[in-house]
């Protein structure tokens, strides 16, 4: 198989729990690249956030927001904001539960309540930078959420089915789910990214560790699943590879012999 694309999760897949990557797999995307492969980070971090990473890596085609946003070459190819009455829900729910919301926009990170401890420690973890308490008049824009510090993830499925809870694995956040809409995901992206470009599935790849990258894993030929990935994350994986620590990237790119 000629493999044209590579769709790349960043926490726990490309950076390491202390928030770093092993010089291995920066050679390996820059391997990737030189054969004229596509490479895409797919991530549910809004884009705002990884531009230091993306210039360091020398990528610029991303997947944000757990699938909501898509950038190609500047062009914008997914674009899908959670519904404002979905949203007006969520923030309601969370109020009576007194659970604590991040809510990413195309341009900033709100929070409910951004000098709560646990807000000040996701900010501190994922070394957030462009932080605003929420404005309701940004209720059309947000494009992805995350709950924080929630003792009950399930009432939100079971309040509306449509959504799903998929656990943040970060060395340093507990307590804290993405909340992801089972219409878009990575894997949607992935599958309008494929469309657009031309290229049949058989021939893309993915990485990831999370549950929010279960249906990447399943949009591609080759879907990889980390050493270190959640254990219900392997069912749905063609392919097990190394553990981020080990450059599981690297790894799983010479497993198909894409690189040397």
């Amino acid at each position: 198989m000629t493999y044209q694309i590579v769709f790349l999760d960043i926490d726990g897949t490309i950076l390491k729990p202390d928030h770093t990557y092993t010089p291995e797999t920066k050679a390996a995307i820059a391997e990737v690249k030189a054969k004229g492969l596509h490479v895409f980070l797919a991530t549910g971090r809004p884009i705002h956030e990884i531009a230091g990473l993306a210039e360091e890596l020398d990528v610029d085609a991303f997947i944000g927001y757990n699938g909501a946003y898509a950038v190609y070459e500047g062009e914008t190819l997914v674009n899908e904001p959670i519904e404002s009455n979905k949203m007006t829900q969520i923030l309601e729910t969370a109020e009576a539960f007194d659970d604590e919301l991040i809510m990413y926009t195309n341009g900033a990170n709100y929070f409910t309540d951004p000098a709560h401890p646990s807000a000040q420690n996701f900010i501190d973890t994922f070394q957030l930078k462009h932080n605003a308490k929420w404005d309701p008049s940004r209720i059309n824009d947000v494009l992805g959420a995350t709950l924080m510090r929630t003792e009950n993830p399930l009432h939100y499925e079971q309040q509306d089915p449509s959504l799903r809870l998929a656990p943040v694995t970060v060395n340093g956040i507990s307590d804290s789910y993405d909340i992801l809409r089972k219409e878009v995901n990575k894997g949607q992206a992935i599958n309008k990214i494929l469309k657009e470009l031309d290229i049949p599935k058989e021939a893309a790849i993915a990485f990831g560790d999370g549950m929010n990258d279960k249906e990447m894993l399943q949009s591609v030929g080759a879907g990889f699943a980390m050493g270190n990935a959640h254990p219900e994350l392997f069912q749905y994986c063609t392919h097990r590879t190394a553990t981020v620590t080990d450059s599981g990237i690297r790894h799983g790119l010479q497993m198909l012999k894409v690189i040397e």
